[in-house]
């Protein structure tokens, strides 16, 4: 199992999670981060972390978010490792708790 990153990381891209991550298990986007589920150890630490509550564990994911799973694993195989926390974009407040984002998100 492993946690997936969802729908409201998008263009908030909080690097809180990425902190705690015992595993460097993130991956980096211009607008969103992504966990390997190959290099996720499952261990939570990330999920009270993030201010946007866009991480989820894999079995906890409802419906809407089952393709997050599918798009975590894949983006983490292009995307560069992060490991040390960033500032979030200066507008990622405005962004925290929008609907429908996925619209926004680049590959």
């Amino acid at each position: 199992m492993a946690f997936v990153v969802t729908e409201n990381c998008i263009k908030c891209k909080y690097t809180d999670c990425v902190a705690v991550c015992p595993a460097d298990a993130f991956y980096e986007g211009p607008n969103f981060l992504a966990i390997s589920p190959i290099d996720c150890i499952d261990c939570g630490l990330c999920e009270p972390e993030c201010p946007a509550n866009a991480i989820v564990q894999e079995d906890d994911l409802t419906p809407e978010q089952q393709d997050f799973l599918a798009l975590n694993e894949e983006l983490a195989l292009t995307w560069p490792n992060i490991t040390e926390v960033k500032d979030a974009p200066a507008d990622a407040d405005e962004w925290n708790g929008v609907a429908d984002k996925l619209q926004y998100l680049e590959t």
